[in-house]
């Protein structure tokens, strides 16, 4: 005669589905842990490629559309920069109007025409121990946090940034300027990141940094 088998030899019991619930909770946790450095490297990275590519676009346009374009850097939460628990800050572009007159001025637009939120958790921000880039623009180390530099000056120009229709990078005046920017996550020196541009050919620059050099 046949046997029936125990019923607990058709299942799992709850204390045993329950361990295996717990490893995979574990070993799932010590994998996220594992991937961060990962992680914000790779928000590193989309950060500085943002704002790379946010400046040429705006040279590129100041030079096809023969018309200066503003640069702006803006605070999470400011006018045209939206608030986010991890956006921190935003680039803006404003184009300037030409006027019709004797001689034509120009006038800076009501609102920008793009806006873009640097990557999540990335902001302006240097490191201490941090050198400043190959170019040379600061002629010293950033001092932390400060993040934005124009020449060996902290921020931008009260006149404002903006590039010229000829592909130069000057301040509100017209007078050439070299910029500075630096990114990274706070706290986290290794995802340091600066962009350089070179207000007489509005060359523009990304670096990387190893915490004490940077690379191209």
């Amino acid at each position: 005669m046949s046997q029936r088998r125990p019923n607990r030899q058709l299942g799992f019991s709850m204390i045993e589905l329950a361990m295996v619930l717990m490893m995979g909770l574990i070993i799932m946790g010590m994998s996220i842990v594992e991937l961060q450095p990962v992680l914000q490297q790779i928000q590193a990275n989309a950060g500085i490629d943002q704002v790379k590519s946010t400046i040429r676009q705006a040279r590129e346009l100041a030079i096809s559309d023969r018309r200066t374009t503003v640069v702006q850097f803006l605070s999470a939460g400011a006018a045209n920069c939206p608030a986010s628990g991890t956006i921190m800050n935003c680039m803006a572009l404003t184009q300037m109007n030409v006027v019709a007159g004797t001689p034509p001025t120009q006038v800076l637009a009501t609102s920008p025409f793009i806006v873009v939120p640097i990557e999540s958790h990335v902001q302006l921000l240097s490191f201490n121990g941090e050198p400043d880039t190959p170019d040379g623009f600061i002629g010293a180390a950033p001092t932390p946090p400060n993040g934005l530099y124009t020449g060996s000056n902290i921020g931008a120009p009260t006149s404002g940034m903006a590039f010229q229709s000829d592909g130069t990078f000057t301040d509100g005046n017209g007078n050439p300027i070299n910029l500075t920017v630096f990114i990274g996550e706070a706290g986290i020196p290794t995802t340091g990141r600066a962009v350089t541009v070179l207000g007489t050919t509005g060359r523009v620059f990304a670096y990387h940094s190893t915490g004490s050099t940077w690379l191209r």
